[in-house]
């Protein structure tokens, strides 16, 4: 299966992983930087790979390389514009986190993609940690009994030489701040976890320690669900003096359940009521992984690979990306608006947060 890359940031070399583990044929690579293209192949021995082509404008790779699958791995304001050329050009797409900028983008991103038959992943791989898949095979055979709340906690570090590394970071226009950039993640599984149907949302957010930044670097909600389960969110980037945690807490009738690590991959508490084997095992859950981002890559490529060929929807699907996207997005309307939010949302952009904070650029 012919692929290319789009974008070769930070989080791009996950990307690569996933290509080289799958077997997929790496056709083309595309970024407005060359350095950087050489540089990421280079780190996975592919710099003297001439069969991989280079391109500056993804619009002429598309057009010239016609990949059958792509991974956009862009800055974030970019997600929507390239998907829906990619989905027009019958390209199907994994897209990274968040998989678009406003509700409208991520709201026509699913709507295309039903009407020309394109799969479209939305690139929340922590869904595949082994710890979340536990929990989510418990969840799904009733173990918990009635749900009654859960909560998410992403409390990393993020110093200014994290947002030198790209110009993009902390924009409005083309990454938003905590809670879409590093918090979303757990966001997917929160409202995966707890029944996807949202209701309202009430959020609190501000700007503490980065006010060269346009947004957030710390934000909190409640969040109230359809099935009547509430949960809290809370997401920063103020943890001194480095990551500390990305937890998910699922409290039932019957059952409770954390899942800890720097990155949900370890399972810290696991507690039902009626024992079941594997229960010992999963006690001492831990999953090693050699960065925040987890492993989860390969394994979601795997997944929209086999969807392809298959044709039926990947198992984290482009309405999983608009929902994770709608809860952040919500948020930020409440902090915009000072009051509850009713889901769902039909307008939000991140750039009607324009000025909430001072830039003084201290």
């Amino acid at each position: 299966m012919r692929y290319a890359l789009i974008g070769c940031g930070r989080i791009a070399t996950n990307h690569i992983k996933a290509v080289v583990h799958n077997g997929l044929t790496f056709a083309a690579i595309c970024d407005a930087v060359p350095e950087q293209m050489e540089t990421l192949l280079a780190k996975h021995g592919l710099e003297k790979d001439a069969s991989i082509v280079r391109y500056t404008d993804y619009q002429k790779m598309i057009e010239e390389v016609k990949p059958k699958l792509v991974g956009i791995a862009t800055e974030s304001g970019m997600h929507a514009e390239i998907a829906l050329f990619c989905i027009d050009h019958g390209v199907n797409c994994i897209i990274e986190k968040p998989m678009a900028m406003s509700i409208e983008d991520a709201d026509e991103i699913v709507r295309r993609a039903k009407e020309k038959n394109v799969k479209v992943s939305a690139c929340h791989q922590n869904r595949f940690n082994v710890a979340v898949q536990e929990t989510r095979k418990a969840l799904e055979a009733g173990r918990f009994g009635k749900l009654s709340h859960g909560s998410v906690h992403v409390r990393w570090n993020r110093n200014r030489g994290y947002y030198e590394q790209a110009p993009w970071r902390g924009l409005w226009a083309s990454d938003g701040g905590a809670l879409m950039n590093q918090c979303i993640h757990g966001i997917d599984l929160l409202r995966w976890m707890l029944g996807d149907e949202v209701t309202e949302v009430y959020g609190v957010t501000r700007q503490q320690f980065h006010g060269y930044l346009e947004a957030e670097d710390v934000g909190m909600a409640v969040v109230t669900f359809a099935n009547g389960t509430v949960a809290t969110i809370e997401g920063t980037t103020n943890v001194y003096p480095k990551n500390l945690e990305e937890t998910l807490y699922l409290f039932g009738e019957h059952g409770t359940v954390k899942i800890g690590g720097t990155s949900t991959n370890n399972i810290d508490i696991w507690e039902f009521a009626d024992e079941s084997k594997g229960d010992d095992k999963n006690r001492k859950l831990r999953e090693a992984t050699s960065n925040v981002y987890g492993n989860g890559h390969i394994s979601l490529y795997a997944d929209v690979i086999d969807a392809i060929e298959k044709d039926r929807a990947p198992y984290v699907d482009a309405v999983a990306g608009r929902n994770a996207l709608e809860l952040v997005l919500a948020i930020y309307k409440s902090q915009r608006e000072g009051r509850p939010v009713k889901l769902p949302l039909t307008h939000f952009k991140s750039t009607d947060m324009t000025g909430e904070f001072d830039v003084s650029g201290k």
